[in-house]
C-alpha cells in the first residue's frame, strides 16, 4: 500500500462481508495475507464467509454489525482493535437498494435507504480513520460506491443520491484525512452479479416475502450453475473484489469497475448532458413510460403470487385392478 510503505496490509475489516461482494472482498485481501475481520448485519452469514477463508487457508474471524447504529460501530472498533490491532484497511461495502418512483419514496424510504448505504460509511470512517490516525502509521479507506453515483438512474432515485454521497463523502474524506496518512477511494462498480436487486424495498411495488425467498432461491439456482460460474470472473463479485484491492494497495481516488462504469465516468465528466440520458430512454425501448411499467411489473409479481400460492390440481388417481 502506498500509505504503508514496504509492507502490505496485515489486518482488514468489511463490512457487508456475509455475501456478494463483500465475501468477494474479505476473501481477496485475505489471499494478498491478511487478516480479515468480516461483519454482517447477520453474524451466521459473516461467520459462514470466515469459514469459506479458513478452508482456503487463510485468516479470518466472523462480527455481527448494524452499520447504522454508531455506539455498534463505538464497540466493534474498541473489539477489533483490543483482539486484533489496528486496522491497516477499512472496506465500507454494507449497502441495501430502496428502488421506486420518485413520488412513490415516502420518508422512510429515504431513511432506510441513506442510514445503511451512506450514514455506516460515516459511522465507520470515523471510528477507524480516528484509530488509523492515532497509530499514525497510516491506513486506507475503501468505500463502496456504484456507478448509479455518476449516472443518473430512473426508479432508483434514493440509490443513486445515495451512492453519489458515499462519492462526495469519499472525496472530501480524502482530503481531510490525506495529511494524516490516510487515503481514501470510492469504488463505483458497474452491473454486477448478486442478490441485492432480489432483496430490495421497491417503493410502489408489493412483493410478499414469499415471492421474495422463492426469487432469492432462483438467484442462487442460477448463481451455481456452471455458466454463471464460469462468467463470475466478468461479471460477478471476484471484479470489484480486485479493484478493491487496487484502489487499496494504489490509493486511487475513484476507482469504476466494468466499461459501463467508465463509460458514465467519463460522461459525467466530459459530457454530462448526454450521461444524463445515457439510462433514462431504457423504457421507451420497451415502448413504455415509467408510470405505465411500474403498475405492470406489480400486476406481473400479483400474477407470480398467486399461482405460486395456489394448492396444485388434484389429478383422478387410475384405480388399478388386480
Amino acid at each position: 500500500m502506498r500509505l504503508i510503505p514496504g509492507r502490505k496490509p496485515e489486518l482488514v475489516v468489511v463490512t457487508g462481508a456475509g455475501s456478494g461482494i463483500g465475501r468477494a472482498i474479505a476473501i481477496q485481501f485475505a489471499k494478498g495475507g491478511a487478516e480479515v475481520v468480516a461483519s454482517d448485519l447477520d453474524l451466521s452469514t459473516a461467520q459462514e464467509t470466515a469459514e469459506i477463508i479458513h478452508k482456503k487457508g487463510y485468516r479470518a474471524v466472523g462480527f455481527q454489525l448494524d452499520v447504522t447504529d454508531p455506539a455498534a460501530w463505538e464497540r466493534f472498533a474498541d473489539q477489533v482493535r483490543a483482539e486484533y490491532g489496528v486496522a491497516d484497511v477499512l472496506v465500507n461495502n454494507a449497502g441495501i437498494l430502496v428502488g421506486g418512483r420518485f413520488f412513490d419514496l415516502e420518508q422512510q424510504h429515504w431513511e432506510k435507504q441513506f442510514q445503511v448505504n451512506v450514514f455506516g460509511v460515516a459511522y465507520g470512517g470515523k471510528v477507524f480513520g480516528k484509530q488509523m490516525a492515532e497509530r499514525g502509521r497510516g491506513g486506507q479507506i475503501v468505500n463502496i460506491a456504484s456507478a448509479g453515483a455518476i449516472t443518473p438512474t430512473p426508479v432508483f432515485p434514493a440509490y443513486s443520491a445515495s451512492k453519489a454521497a458515499v462519492k462526495m463523502l469519499s472525496e472530501c474524506m480524502r482530503m481531510e484525512l490525506g495529511p494524516k496518512g490516510i487515503g481514501v477511494s470510492a469504488v463505483c462498480p458497474g452491473f454486477i452479479n448478486t442478490n441485492i436487486g432480489v432483496n430490495a424495498t421497491v417503493a410502489g411495488l408489493d412483493v410478499s416475502d414469499d415471492m421474495r425467498e422463492r426469487a432469492n432461491n432462483i438467484m442462487r439456482t442460477i448463481q451455481s450453475s456452471a455458466p454463471m460460474r464460469v462468467l463470475d470472473n466478468l461479471i460477478g463479485p471476484p471484479q470489484v473484489a480486485r479493484a478493491t484491492v487496487r484502489a487499496a494497495r494504489y490509493n486511487f481516488a475513484v476507482a469504476p469497475v466494468r466499461p459501463e462504469a467508465w463509460l458514465g465516468y467519463f460522461l459525467s465528466r466530459l459530457l454530462p448532458g448526454l450521461n444524463r440520458h445515457f439510462m433514462y430512454p431504457i423504457p421507451y425501448w420497451l415502448g413504455l413510460d415509467i408510470d405505465t411499467l411500474m403498475p405492470r411489473v406489480q400486476r406481473l409479481v400479483d400474477n407470480l403470487t398467486e399461482r405460486a400460492s395456489a394448492p396444485a390440481q388434484q389429478q383422478p388417481v387410475e384405480q388399478v385392478k388386480p
